[in-house]
């Protein structure tokens, strides 16, 4: 089988782009694989993929470089296929649209995956006839504007499936995005297993790791351990990443006197030997549409003391067995929930333990079996068989007239509601 994957920055950092290639990578033992990158900003990407994933990209933006793309005038022109209301606009063009849009007219894959909403939109309305079409979503339904969410009703009926990497994010779509014909399947990010000795849970560090954005609510993990410092001085915090919110976190740690306690250490890359010289994870988002790092520190052997936020973290800790599930937007129920751990060595290692185990099952070969599955079902469905082929550009058609219908419905009713409030 051949696999397409179409990714925003394959040179880039984060979740989407490491799990996206511990996928490529685990499928690539049995078939033919590829990454496109939309981008490539620097000579070489952070997370490689292995040697049998082919890796290329369509926009070269490296400056003072041969191919330096930057200044062709398609690139300052705004784009028009890519949905403006799409977190990634801003970077996409004219020259984008065009380069995608021959990507996908000419794709020679079984499969061809999009792995964000705005590349799923282009994935879905100009993919040649023949490709099986999957929209990956790593985000959440809820976390789209309505505009984007109107955007999606229109194009995602053309696709085969649409996986999400939560359930609940699956019954999301099902139920508010009316998706005649489209296999709609919650299928986890993957996270290997690392290549160390896992955390022996003696180090008395809690480790915390991801971007230093306002949704992670770092404030608050600042503010519970000062609590924690008041009962159990002899531990500490460190946090891992960067962000614009680095000198707010430095300030808040400076006022409240935990400069010995509390620790900014920057981004690291690898992430997994930092997780094992601690003893706990923790995690104090407000929103996790998965939550990879939660499963990172459980491959490396810590409980994890997190936030029940939508979506991710209850399907991944089991509360009370490899982790704690504590109120969002607690500092009492966060410093609760650590010291509860802190305090109770055996408790802690009991849960180690068991997340080590539990977090067996986000493997990338269980996850890429997982998608190994659909792919053979979908192409079945409608690959290389007349009648398949028939079947379905039937199901893609009547899935993008309902769908185009339901989005003009939808807009019409927006309109109606607008004008009562008005």
């Amino acid at each position: 089988m051949h696999i397409s994957f179409l990714l925003h920055n394959g040179y880039g950092i984060g979740g989407t782009i490491r799990t996206t290639y511990n996928l490529a990578s685990t499928l690539a033992e049995q078939h033919d694989v590829e990454v496109v990158s939309v981008f490539r900003h620097r000579e070489e990407p952070v997370f490689a993929p292995s040697s049998k994933v082919r890796l290329r990209h369509l926009v070269d933006i490296r400056q003072n470089t041969p191919g330096y793309e930057g200044d062709d005038p398609d690139y300052r022109r705004p784009a028009k296929s890519f949905p403006s209301s799409e977190g990634r606009y801003q970077q996409y063009s004219a020259l984008t649209d065009r380069r995608i849009a021959e990507h996908l007219a000419t794709v020679e894959a079984d499969v061809v995956v999009g792995t964000r909403p705005g590349l799923n939109v282009q994935l879905a309305r100009q993919t040649r006839r023949g490709p099986v079409r999957v929209g990956q979503e790593h985000l959440t339904l809820d976390s789209h504007s309505a505009q984007l969410r109107q955007e999606l009703r229109g194009a995602y009926p053309r696709l085969d499936a649409l996986t999400t990497t939560t359930e609940a994010d699956a019954r999301a779509y099902r139920a508010k995005m009316r998706l005649p014909g489209v296999h709609v399947q919650a299928v986890a990010n993957s996270v290997p297993a690392p290549a160390l000795a896992p955390a022996d849970g003696s180090a008395k560090w809690v480790v915390a790791a991801g971007r230093l954005a306002p949704v992670k609510r770092y404030d608050l993990l600042i503010k519970a351990f000062d609590r924690v410092r008041a009962e159990r001085p002899d531990w500490r915090l460190r946090i891992y990443g960067g962000g614009k919110q680095k000198d707010k976190l430095r300030t808040l740690i400076d006022q409240l006197g935990l400069y010995n306690h509390v620790y900014l250490m920057g981004p690291a890359n690898p992430i997994e030997p930092e997780w094992a010289k601690g003893s706990i994870g923790a995690v104090t988002s407000s929103l996790e549409s998965f939550g990879m790092t939660i499963v990172e520190a459980m491959r490396c052997g810590l409980p994890v003391v997190s936030t029940n936020c939508p979506h991710g973290p209850g399907e991944i800790i089991d509360d009370g067995v490899d982790g704690r599930l504590v109120k969002v937007g607690s500092v009492p129920s966060i410093a609760s929930g650590l010291l509860e751990l802190i305090n109770n060595d055996d408790l802690r290692q009991r849960m180690a333990g068991a997340a080590l185990k539990d977090a067996e099952r986000f493997d990338p070969a269980r996850i890429a079996e997982r998608y190994e599955t659909l792919f053979s079902d979908l192409t079945a469905r409608g690959g290389g068989t007349t009648t398949g082929r028939m079947w379905g550009t039937l199901h893609r058609t009547r899935g993008a007239l309902l769908g185009s219908a339901y989005a003009v419905r939808d807009a019409g009713r927006s309109v109606l509601r607008k004008g009562h409030t008005a």
